[in-house]
């Protein structure tokens, strides 16, 4: 391959790279998709930055010390997954307490590890700081 061909392939690549930019899970205005997203980024996209960045600065501090999405899921949540689905809860009874600037979300995880099937739920409470919503805690498992 000549040379010109390498450099058109390379900035072919970058045009690619940089139009292929998610959307920051910061700008999201609803408590609910924040949260879907937060486990989104750690379990399905492996990316425990994106994860910590709609964290409060004491949670992320504890999300970024372990490193690997994998560490953050069995250390933190008590959770492994392959591959995981996780929807909020639409039971019609309580989908989330929300107030003026906090909401306490309860999230379902369906999803598989090692080839076996695994669900779950899990509680967090978020808070929101300029506008935007960051996740404060980790509650207590409801059951």
């Amino acid at each position: 391959m000549n040379t010109l061909a390498k450099i058109s392939v390379l900035l072919f690549s970058f045009i690619l790279l940089g139009c292929s930019e998610e959307e920051d899970i910061t700008e999201i205005a609803n408590p609910e998709i924040v949260a879907v997203e937060f486990f989104n980024a750690l379990y399905n996209e492996k990316n425990v930055k994106k994860a910590a960045s709609v964290c409060s600065p004491k949670l992320a501090r504890i999300v970024l010390h372990y490193h690997a999405p994998e560490a953050v899921a069995r250390h933190l949540f008590n959770m492994r997954y392959d591959e995981v689905k996780v929807t909020p809860d639409d039971s019609g009874v309580k989908v989330r307490e929300q107030f003026k600037d906090s909401a306490n979300v309860t999230l379902y995880f369906d999803g598989t590890y090692l080839g076996e099937k695994h669900r779950d739920v899990k509680r967090i409470a978020l808070k929101q700081v300029d506008g935007k919503w960051i996740i404060d805690k980790i509650l207590k498992d409801p059951f």
